[in-house]
């Protein structure tokens, strides 16, 4: 039996994970997004083998996309019945679920506060169910007199204006990108990466198909993942509907994180006590456009690597992987920063594809699996990686039943990510004439007809530039064969010759 008496009684732990899906096609009975999180914040508590929680320091919120409240973490306490001296609202990123466990974690171990609810949750489901129909639901209508939240953390501007200008901005068109760029450093046809691509989905989706608390329990072969069908139109080449992140979901999810000593004195027993070894936070160069190559994420490996440092571990010695897994690319670049196989098996949940996208949710489902993981092997440790934009912000935590040696540490790269090379840019007027295919997607419409090509592309002196075209025969052409490295002409409007 673990002795609490050696540990620091600032030690960070999460005591308690709750996740819920909501399936329901009755929209008068559907709960709304705060009604979501304050249903995981009672699984949460169940899970602490707690009859109650009546008093924290603080509930962090992770921004909803589907509620228009603006105070989410008041009005889960409100819901419960809970006092808490601070509410927290984060920015939008996939990354927000592990920095919130950082932050927190951070906190306990200065002694600021000594437990805390992070949660979150999405409607999105009901809302479009709603929408669709012309209901009126009363959760869409924004509330007035809340006490603003505490902010934790800043948005990241994202965006350049070159990108903004060729309207190249969505995550559908974009990862695909880095989809391509990776294929074509590998050196793999179409074909063959479409198959190992579908392979890797298919097995995220097996790992969904016995997760209790996925979207969707359907394991898919790679043939059924990446071939088109009437229900599995392509989005964006390469990838099908199956391949992008299935937000339009009804889930909420909670932790509990608290010290050693407020754990103790609630009378958690240890078995459900997982400590947070280490946590990291950093961004790429902030605009895609700045990056060196669309093949490599450098964050993701130096903030990996600083994770594993400070918990004094190496990747080997990780058991238990959680990457995030927005589209096939983003798993491959993480697994490859981080030195994984791609044949590992890099999610605990099933991904956001088949376990469910709640927009920048996910990866506190993705937490509180790992901590059932870990309950089941205690003496493994994990490793968890969040990811917010365009493969841009980053968050790690490494997890064990097994206390620190040094206690909970946080550190952040960022400095030397700010040191790396980048890339510089063409504006409009600049991006005239040839140049070299360096990164494309191919939109489709509705009915899965190849329509606009997007790409990245590289003048003569090495700068970036954006076009499209929506040449229909030259989208067809794009889904076929090899296009990086071909030879393309830019016109003055920023369309794409090839």
């Amino acid at each position: 039996m673990l002795s609490a008496m050696t540990l620091d009684p600032r030690t960070p732990i999460l005591v308690g994970q709750g996740q819920i899906s909501q399936h329901t096609n009755d929209l008068a009975a559907a709960l709304d997004p705060i009604g979501l999180m304050a249903a995981a914040v009672t699984a949460a508590i169940g899970d602490a083998s707690l009859h109650g929680l009546r008093d924290v320091d603080a509930i962090l919120a992770v921004r909803s996309l589907s509620t228009k409240h603006v105070n989410p973490a008041l009005a889960v306490a409100q819901h419960l019945g809970i006092s808490s001296r601070r509410f927290g609202l984060t920015p939008n990123g996939g990354n927000m679920p592990q920095s919130l466990v950082n932050l927190a974690a951070q906190q306990i171990a200065t002694g600021e506060m000594s437990i805390a609810i992070i949660t979150g949750g999405e409607a999105t489901r009901s809302r479009n169910r709603a929408r669709r129909n012309g209901i009126d639901l009363p959760w869409l209508v924004g509330t007035t007199g809340d006490t603003t939240p505490e902010s934790m953390g800043d948005d990241t501007l994202m965006n350049h204006a070159v990108e903004l200008d060729r309207k190249i901005v969505m995550p559908i068109q974009i990862y695909p990108m880095f989809e391509t760029a990776i294929r074509a450093a590998s050196g793999r046809g179409v074909d063959e990466h479409q198959q190992l691509i579908g392979a890797l989905w298919s097995r995220f989706s097996k790992v969904a198909s016995t997760n209790p608390t996925a979207w969707t329990h359907t394991e898919y072969s790679a043939s059924e993942i990446i071939t088109p069908s009437s229900t599995n139109r392509v989005i964006g080449f390469p990838y099908t509907k199956l391949m992008n992140s299935n937000n339009d979901v009804d889930m909420g999810a909670a932790l509990i994180i608290c010290s050693v000593e407020r754990a103790q004195s609630l009378g958690i027993p240890h078995d459900k006590w997982v400590f947070v070894h280490s946590g990291t936070d950093c961004h790429e160069h902030s605009f895609v456009s700045h990056r060196e190559t669309f093949a490599e994420t450098p964050a993701v490996r130096l903030g990996g690597e600083m994770a594993l440092h400070l918990a004094n571990k190496t990747i080997g010695e990780i058991d238990i992987i959680d990457l995030y897994s927005c589209f096939p690319s983003a798993v491959q670049l993480g697994a490859a920063s981080l030195g994984l196989s791609i044949d590992s098996q890099l999610t605990r949940t099933g991904g956001l594809s088949f376990s469910g996208g709640p927009w920048n949710n996910y990866v506190m489902h993705a937490i509180g699996t790992v901590m059932r993981d870990l309950r089941t092997a205690p003496h493994q440790a994990a490793l968890v990686w969040a990811n917010g934009g365009y493969a841009t912000k980053h968050s790690f935590g490494i997890y064990a039943m097994t206390p620190p040696a040094n206690g909970f540490r946080h550190g952040s790269p960022q400095v030397i990510v700010d040191s790396l090379p980048r890339r510089a840019v063409a504006d409009a007027a600049q991006a005239v004439g040839p140049a070299t295919v360096e990164a494309y997607s191919v939109m489709h419409d509705r009915d899965g007809a190849p329509e606009i090509v997007n790409a990245a592309v590289l003048l003569a002196d090495g700068r970036r530039a954006w076009a499209a075209s929506s040449e229909r025969d030259l989208a067809k052409a794009m889904t076929i064969g090899e296009w990086v490295g071909t030879p393309a002409t830019l016109t003055s409007d920023g369309t794409l010759r090839c």
